[in-house]
């Protein structure tokens, strides 16, 4: 059947056409997709630029300047232009990229199933004709069957040689036969009957219905990916007055730098207020006598030490000495706690954090044991109700004996667990306590002379507090300080950038989202991954000196 193998190859065409739309529709997903990425990559691009810019601006005294303060006008615009391209890559990923994705499944599980349909249909049509042609092959083989038998009983009926019997059996066999022949021609013809309505409803239905599937299908799919063509330049345009306004920020920033008006003010700012000298007087040195020039040329004036600053070398070399004879005796009356103390229960001869996380692993232990003697009350209290109601199964003075004693071990737990939680508590108040201490004190923290790094800083791990009392029996306090063990980008927004071994001041601790907030020596601000830092409070490295007023100015 040509015309079956017509329509087959025209269902193939359009398994071929129609995989062809979806991987059309697929490449359009995948270049969303990498759009979004070179979206996301230009604005972390970009933020880190003006981030980096930022941390180089100008110092406070320079920003008078309106070259100074349009580059920060420039830098804010750049941020905001950042932004805008944030919303971009979202909407990119969120309004586009992810509903291409959905409607791609849609597209396959569609195709599928009228792919599907039509091929059933097919198979189906083609069943019904092979059962048709092998009907009509059986009417036919019947038929010639019954011809043979026809000659032979007409042949053995005129020949006289033959007996009454053979005839007679020729004859039945014949008939027989023109029976089967009878019957294939009915289940031919009924067989044909159907297979004519069958195929009358495959052209024109079924088959019709699976190409308008397709069809329809296709369309659908060149219906979406114009919709998402313009999705594309819609979303563009939505963005583009907020870029707009960005790029005449820049433009205002530009016009409003003022030349003359930054002269005039470094004129001002610098301008020395000394009269200008006049003529100088001619000497005649003729006219002088000898040996009042003689005595004139000895008499030279030596300048005044009168306001002369000291040596700067002199004066470190000084206070390196003071300070290494405090440090010696500090390191004297500092002394590692006793190994054969008991530790307490409190775990007060801990370190700070250490106790706080010590309690807090304490409380966690109680509350789970709590809750596990719970649960074993809970099943003897089961147990007993099923053994009061069936007194086989065991006695219930034992059940009463083992309930007490796990009511007796929820009272201990929950004493224990009220007692840690206040120790706990007095602890995190005496640490707040602690800490506005350390920032009450923060402005009077001496930085040493030099931009040294604190490895090379002849103060080695020692601060100095000037204050106004120099009693001996202060103690100061421990000064958080840290380490950093590796060096950090910080091209996330808020963070710091930090080298290898840098000594940091520590302004917030981890409080469980593994990020510390560090100051450094230069006085910026920022987070810096806890992994990355290594504390240091050990009261013999990190040592907090309170030393006179008087002897403060001296080494500062």
């Amino acid at each position: 059947m040509s015309w079956g193998r017509d329509l087959w190859d025209q269902l193939e065409n359009l398994d071929k056409h129609t995989q062809w739309g979806i991987d059309t529709v697929e490449k359009h997903a995948k270049f969303v997709r990498e759009r979004m990425e070179i979206e996301q990559i230009y604005v972390k691009q970009l933020r880190n630029l003006v981030k980096k810019f930022c941390a180089k601006q100008s110092k406070e005294e320079e920003m008078r300047f309106s070259t100074c303060l349009s580059f920060h006008t420039v830098l804010n615009e750049v941020n905001n232009y950042a932004e805008q391209r944030e919303t971009v890559a979202q909407e990119l990923g969120d309004k586009v990229y992810d509903d291409l994705l959905k409607y791609l499944q849609e597209l396959k599980n569609d195709r599928k199933q009228y792919i599907q349909d039509g091929r059933e249909v097919q198979h189906n049509i083609e069943q019904r004709s092979k059962q048709m042609e092998a009907s009509k092959k059986k009417f036919e083989q019947d038929w010639k069957e019954a011809q043979k038998l026809q000659l032979k009983y007409e042949r053995l009926d005129s020949s006289m040689n033959v007996t009454k019997a053979d005839v007679e059996k020729a004859k039945n066999q014949l008939s027989t036969q023109l029976q089967v022949v009878k019957e294939s021609k009915n289940e031919y013809a009924d067989v044909l009957r159907s297979f004519n309505e069958e195929q009358r409803k495959y052209f024109s239905i079924t088959v019709v219905q699976v190409f308008k599937n397709l069809q329809e299908m296709d369309e659908r799919r060149s219906a979406r990916l114009a919709e998402s063509f313009k999705n594309l330049g819609q979303l563009e345009q939505r963005v583009s007055p907020a870029i707009s306004r960005c790029f005449q920020g820049m433009v205002n920033a530009g016009t409003s730098v003022d030349p003359k008006k930054d002269s005039e003010m470094v004129v001002e700012i610098y301008k020395s207020g000394v009269e200008t000298p006049g003529d100088n007087i001619f000497e005649d040195f003729t006219q002088v006598p000898i040996g009042d020039r003689a005595d004139s040329a000895c008499s030279v004036n030596m300048p005044s030490m009168e306001g002369v600053l000291p040596d700067k070398k002199l004066t470190l070399s000084k206070a390196k000495n003071k300070l290494g004879q405090w440090k010696r005796q500090i390191q004297i009356k500092t002394s590692t706690p006793n190994k054969s103390s008991v530790p307490q229960e409190d775990y007060n001869h801990l370190p700070s954090e250490q106790s706080h996380k010590k309690l807090k692993q304490k409380i966690d232990e109680l509350y789970k044991e709590l809750h596990v003697e719970m649960n074993h009350r809970e099943g003897l209290m089961k147990m007993k109700e099923v053994c009061h109601k069936n007194l086989q199964l065991g006695d219930t003075s034992t059940m009463d004996a083992r309930i007490t004693e796990t009511v007796a071990n929820l009272d201990r737990l929950r004493a224990e667990i009220s007692k840690t939680e206040k120790w706990l508590f007095e602890l995190e108040v005496k640490q707040s306590a602690d800490a506005r201490r350390h920032y009450s004190s923060e402005g009077n923290l001496y930085t040493p002379y030099g931009t040294e790094s604190p490895e090379n800083s002849i103060y080695e791990d020692v601060i100095i507090v000037a204050c106004q009392d120099s009693d001996d029996n202060v103690n100061p306090p421990l000064l958080a300080r840290c380490r950093a063990l590796y060096a950090f980008d910080g091209q996330s927004e808020g963070s710091l950038v930090v080298k290898a071994n840098e000594m940091l001041q520590v302004i917030e601790k981890d409080k469980g989202d593994g990020w510390m907030q560090v100051r450094n020596c230069s006085g910026c601000e920022g987070y810096v991954p806890t992994s990355y830092l290594e504390i240091r409070q050990d009261p013999i490295n990190v040592t907090a000196l309170y030393i006179p007023c008087e002897e403060a100015s001296m080494v500062i």
